[in-house]
C-alpha cells in the first residue's frame, strides 16, 4: 500500500488560518476529502495521514470525522496543548479513537529554539507515549540543535520530523547547520523523517527543479535510510509551488535505483510502522 504521510484538510477562514497570508490565494478555499481523492487516484496513492493545520482541539474532531467516513484516511495527527497540567486526562478522551495516531506542536512558531526542552512540555510528550501516540516535530533548520537532547528524554517514543526540518533551499548545496543537525537527529533510531514540504522551502526567486532538491533528499536518505523515510505531499500547501502528481513523480524518480523493498518502505511501509497502522 502506498501512503501519503502528510496532508491537510480545512474549512478556510482568515480567523482560523491566519498563517495563510498574502500571495497564498490558492490556499484560501476549503479542502476536503472529495478534493484530495482524485489527486491520490491520479498519483497512485492508496491512503493518507491527515495532519492538523490549526492549534485548536476542534481540529481533531474535524479530521477524525473525515477519517471515520473515508477508509483511505488511515490516521490523524492532531493537536493538543501538551503543557496543560491535566494532559493525561485530556488525552484519555481520545482513547477510543483508533485513527488518532499522533500529535504535534507548532515548534517552528516558538521564539525560543529550546522550547522543546521545557519541563511542562516534556511532561506532555511523555503522556503521548503512555497513550500509544507518536509526536511530529515541526521545526525549521535553525531549531535542530536542541532536538537530539529532546528526543533523548523519550527513548521509547516514536518521533517524526516533518518536512525534513525545513532547510533553507537556495542552492543545491545544503547549509551545514541543516546537514549536521539532521545527521545528529537521525542517529536516534526512534526518529523518522517525512520527505515532504520541500517545494515551499525553496527561496523566493529561485527556480524549483528536481536537481535543486535532490541533494537534500540524498542526505536524509543516507542519514535515516529507507526504513525511516516516508513520502508526504503536504497538500494542499504544496500547491504554492507544485501540484500533487508532480511531487509524487519527483520523489518516485529519486528512488528508482533503490530495491523494491526500499521503495516500498519510503512510499508506505515506514509510515505504517511509525504510526502503528497495523496495531
Amino acid at each position: 500500500m502506498t501512503i501519503d504521510s502528510h496532508h491537510h484538510f480545512w474549512n478556510y477562514s482568515t480567523e482560523d488560518y491566519g498563517w495563510i497570508g498574502d500571495g497564498m490565494d490558492v490556499l484560501k478555499t476549503n479542502y476536503a476529502p472529495a478534493d484530495l481523492k482524485p489527486q491520490l487516484d491520479r498519483a497512485g496513492i492508496d491512503g493518507v495521514i491527515s495532519v492538523q493545520a490549526r492549534t485548536d482541539e476542534k481540529e481533531n474532531r474535524f479530521l477524525l470525522d473525515f477519517a471515520k467516513s473515508n477508509d483511505w484516511i488511515l490516521g490523524v495527527v492532531g493537536w493538543i496543548d501538551l503543557s496543560r497540567p491535566d494532559i493525561g486526562d485530556a488525552l484519555a478522551k481520545y482513547a477510543s479513537e483508533k485513527k488518532l495516531v499522533g500529535m504535534r506542536h507548532i515548534l517552528q512558531g516558538e521564539s525560543d529554539d529550546r522550547y522543546c526542552l521545557r519541563e511542562d512540555f516534556n511532561r506532555g510528550v511523555t503522556a503521548l507515549h503512555d497513550h500509544g501516540l507518536a509526536y511530529d516535530i515541526l521545526i525549521k533548520q535553525h531549531q535542530l540543535a536542541a532536538i537530539p537532547e529532546f528526543v533523548d528524554h523519550h527513548p521509547g517514543l516514536t518521533f517524526v520530523v516533518d518536512h525534513i526540518a525545513k532547510p533553507v533551499i537556495a542552492t543545491p548545496q545544503p547549509d551545514s547547520i541543516w546537514l549536521d543537525g539532521m545527521t545528529a537527529v537521525a542517529e536516534r533510531e526512534n526518529v523518522y523523517c517525512k520527505v515532504s514540504g520541500m517545494v515551499t522551502e525553496v527561496s523566493e526567486g529561485v527556480a524549483l527543479t528536481s536537481d535543486l532538491l535532490r541533494p537534500y533528499f540524498d542526505h536524509v536518505l543516507a542519514a535515516f535510510g529507507p526504513d525511516r523515510l516516508m513520502f508526504g505531499s503536504d497538500w494542499p500547501v504544496c500547491r504554492l509551488r507544485s501540484e500533487y502528481a508532480d511531487w509524487a513523480t519527483t520523489v518516485r524518480s529519486w528512488i528508482t535505483e533503490l530495491s523494491t523493498e526500499e521503495q516500498s518502505a519510503i512510499m508506505g511501509g515506514s509510515t505504517r510502522r511509525a504510526y502503528q497502522l497495523d496495531a
